[in-house]
């Protein structure tokens, strides 16, 4: 009796523990657990919306390499700015260029900008908006001047792509042939093949040349891109087609570099008409301009906003000056002040080189418009 008396919570530890401690502690332990899982809940929901969002954005993904295909960049505006900045563009033309792409819906101005294709589609597209939404032709002009001089700008700053074989010329090029000492202007037909196929050369009456086989030749040429490229070749013979008759040069992968154009030119038969311009001494000392009155006529063969070559049977020197007039479509008669370069003469025929020397700014936003094909 001594020994359970003395020692009773020893032998009998359970009976002096109070069951209210076990239940209270048990109870704290599940709450801390559903804090716990709660919380682990959410982060996964976190990391779920985060990794949603990114994936929305072309961002990585937290949880690993993203396998989804890139999505389409978003317009930037400050790296529009920039990209102008470098390429030389003024403020007006900046402003001019955002509004090209926004309007356009551009979403990678930097791509953009390396496509001569895809800029001249963005591009047509400003310049309908503004002939249709200027609120007056003086408005539309004003602003049709600085989408020409941004494009202009844009076609002299672009890369375009090199050429190191004939193989590469593209199709129906525009070209010049040079043999035995004269230039005719012809186009490439095709690189592809065995041969370059290039037109006959015609002389200014239209008559067909035929240099002999093996004869030595120099074909030059513009790509899109506004570069020039010239090699020497020789002829290898003539293939008949349904276009006519057609030269077989060598190929070659000697091309020479030219130096580049300021402006696009475009070659179509344009008829005009052309008036004599004199300098006269004025009262004063001063010397004036006086256009002749007498009408001489003529076909533009090409043309640029530098200038223009025109085939007329006129007999006209160089060094003259001409004030130049044809017209654009059905509306726009383009006036332009020019001095002829050179002169090219066969029999009753001349061909002028001429250079423009000063042009009103509607007949450059129509010969600019014409030249890219924009009013078509």
């Amino acid at each position: 009796m001594a020994i359970s008396t003395v020692f009773p919570a020893r032998l009998y530890p359970l009976q002096t523990y109070d069951v209210s401690e076990f239940w209270k502690s048990k109870s704290s332990s599940s709450t801390d657990a559903l804090f716990f899982v709660i919380g682990v809940i959410l982060v996964i929901i976190l990391l779920i919306i985060v990794n949603a969002v990114k994936k929305k954005y072309n961002i990585p993904a937290l949880t690993g390499a993203s396998t989804a295909a890139p999505a389409p960049r978003r317009f930037s505006g400050f790296t529009l700015h920039r990209l102008a900045s470098d390429i030389g563009l003024d403020r007006d033309q900046t402003k001019m260029l955002d509004f090209v792409f926004k309007s356009g819906g551009v979403a990678d101005p930097e791509q953009t900008l390396s496509s001569p294709a895809l800029l001249d589609q963005y591009f047509k597209r400003a310049y309908r908006l503004i002939e249709r939404g200027s609120d007056s032709e003086e408005k539309a002009q004003e602003q049709l001047s600085v989408l020409f001089s941004t494009r202009n700008i844009l076609e002299s700053s672009s890369e375009g792509g090199n050429i190191s074989s004939t193989r590469q010329v593209p199709d129906n090029s525009s070209s010049v042939l040079g043999v035995d000492g004269q230039s005719y202007p012809v186009r490439v037909r095709s690189g592809k093949g065995e041969h370059l196929i290039v037109e006959c050369p015609k002389t200014v009456m239209g008559s067909p040349v035929k240099p002999a086989r093996g004869s030595k030749v120099t074909l030059s040429f513009f790509t899109k891109s506004n570069k020039g490229f010239s090699f020497e070749s020789r002829i290898l013979g003539y293939t008949e087609t349904r276009d006519g008759p057609m030269l077989q040069l060598l190929h070659s992968s000697q091309i020479k570099r030219l130096s580049q154009r300021r402006f696009r030119r475009r070659q179509m038969v344009i008829a005009s008409s052309f008036y004599l311009v004199y300098l006269e001494q004025g009262g004063r000392g001063e010397k004036k301009m006086v256009v002749d009155k007498r009408r001489l006529t003529g076909n533009i063969l090409d043309i640029s906003l530098g200038g223009c070559s025109v085939k007329t049977n006129a007999l006209v020197n160089s060094g003259t000056r001409l004030k130049i007039e044809f017209t654009q479509g059905t509306k726009t008669t383009v006036a332009a002040l020019g001095q002829v370069l050179r002169t090219n003469r066969s029999g009753a025929t001349t061909i002028m080189h001429v250079k423009f020397l000063k042009i009103p700014r509607r007949s450059m936003n129509a010969i600019n418009a014409f030249v890219y094909e924009y009013a078509d």
